[in-house]
């Protein structure tokens, strides 16, 4: 092996176990001991876990029994976003509130994860229960961007997109509300990849927005995404919201694509001139290798963000509100129990989280639910059939991922509007509960300083393998 064991992808690493260059000890221990290393300045982890003997023992012993029949991630060391819920360990989601909350059970993401022999290095950093686009909003610090820590890592999965760009890790998971695993994977230069609505478990995820949340994948190649993904997708009887198998019939899968492109989206104000031109840059080489790009006109789609940002904040004070100071978390005690509530509500949350229940409650209120929730609620449907009328002409729709590369800490946390436009490109595919992935498509400079930027494709329901061969198509053309 020509890399350090932990800067392998994960392809690579189940290579070498197989073929005894490298044992699950090795390489749990060269993850574990960069962990340690580099996490006091990167703070992508909340917490590194010891080394479980027991797993790993088992691990290489599957690997030395099963050979290539074994689960390509068994022995595989991961990180783990704090809001997915692992037995025995402390799921916080970031917050004061959940500090010192301990998950009784493991989500189904990790069973399927811990049945495939999947090593857990740590819970990763995130904005508070995933309200962010910069981990800035963690109650126990941000994580910081490891191409310049004077940058923000994105959000709110910030913590695994950096685990994984730092090679921390080989592969991560995050959850994704709007963008929260593409956004900061298109500013740490990995991939990162939301399926679409039910593919994947719920269960034992600590929820956020309950129709637009999903557990979503960070990874080094799009290959190991395709695994991560796979691994953990499918029905589960303990989440009504999971799809049945055979919902969506498998897509046809060209070796060349049809690319969808909106520019009158993308070329609108306030997204970065430099980005644009290495997407337009990007797409120019892949219609060299064959692919054809067409251009599409999406115009609900500039009302996906507004109606966004109603419809999050309304799901997410219905299901913060389970944090009262009485069943779990931090319990503060007043003269009254309207003051436990309140008490125990102001000290555990964080100001976004403040913001976005006061939203959320005023756009559920009387008088307001018809004139704001209902009226975005609507809009849902327009943008999936705009979308799936799209894609009687392409294969795939195109965006860049953000609309600028890594921005300063500090720059937008004091403009929540300003920080709410980071995900004005990745929002419509929870909307639509459509699948889509985030993969690097090169870089700009700033203040001397290569940032990465990401291209964003979209596929229609059930065609995960769409968007997967499109993230192919653009290393492809990196790689040439």
């Amino acid at each position: 092996m020509t890399k350090a064991p932990n800067e392998l992808t994960i392809v690579e690493a189940a290579r070498a176990l197989r073929a005894r260059e490298l044992s699950v000890r090795e390489l749990w221990d060269a993850c574990h001991a960069v962990a340690v290393a580099k996490n006091p300045e990167l703070n992508a982890f909340l917490e590194i876990f010891d080394a479980d003997d027991a797993a790993i023992e088992a691990a290489q012993k599957r690997i030395d029994t099963e050979g290539e029949k074994a689960p390509v991630l068994c022995g595989i060391p991961l990180g783990i976003k704090d809001n997915i819920m692992i037995e025995g360990k402390i799921a916080s989601a970031a917050s004061k509130i959940l500090e010192n909350h301990k998950a009784a059970y493991d989500s189904t993401a990790i069973a399927k994860l811990k049945e495939a022999g999947a090593l857990f290095l740590g819970r990763t950093n995130l904005d508070e229960f995933g309200m962010g686009a910069s981990t800035e909003h963690s109650a126990f610090g941000p994580t910081k961007n490891p191409h310049d820590l004077s940058r923000v890592p994105g959000g709110s999965s910030g913590g695994s997109a950096a685990a994984v760009a730092a090679h921390l890790v080989l592969g991560a998971y995050g959850t994704d509300t709007g963008g929260s695993c593409r956004q900061p994977a298109a500013h740490c230069g990995i991939v990162g990849f939301k399926p679409t609505y039910g593919a994947i478990s719920r269960h034992g995820i600590i929820a956020l927005g309950s129709s637009l949340d999903q557990v979503g994948e960070l990874g080094k190649s799009a290959e190991d995404i395709r695994i991560l993904f796979e691994t953990i997708r499918g029905h589960d009887p303990l989440d009504s919201t999971t799809n049945p198998e055979g919902l969506y019939p498998a897509p046809q899968v060209p070796a060349k694509l049809r690319i969808g492109v909106p520019r009158h989206l993308v070329e609108q104000e306030g997204v970065d001139a430099e980005l644009r031109a290495v997407f337009d840059a990007a797409l120019k080489k892949l219609e060299k290798e064959g692919h054809t790009i067409v251009d599409i006109e999406l115009p609900m789609s500039s009302y996906a963000l507004a109606s966004y940002y109603i419809v999050l904040p309304a799901e997410a004070s219905a299901n913060l509100a389970r944090y009262d100071g009485m069943r779990y978390g931090l319990a503060k005690r007043g003269q009254t129990l309207l003051d436990d509530y309140l008490e125990s509500r102001t000290e555990g949350f964080g100001e976004e989280p403040k913001r976005r229940i006061l939203i959320g409650t005023f756009v559920l209120s009387s008088g307001y639910i018809d004139a704001y929730y209902r009226k975005a609620d609507a809009t849902r449907a327009v943008l999936r059939k705009e979308f799936n009328d799209a894609f009687a002409k392409c294969d795939v729709v195109a965006f860049p991922t953000a609309p600028a590369p890594a921005f300063k800490f500090g720059e937008k946390s004091g403009d929540p509007v300003a920080m709410y436009l980071e995900d004005v490109f990745t929002v419509t595919a929870n909307l639509t509960g459509m699948p889509a992935i985030s993969v690097p498509m090169g870089s700009v400079e700033k203040e001397g300083k290569q940032l990465p930027v990401g291209m964003h494709f979209t596929a229609p329901h059930g065609a995960e393998a769409l968007a997967f061969r499109a993230a192919e198509a653009v290393e492809e053309v990196r790689s040439a």
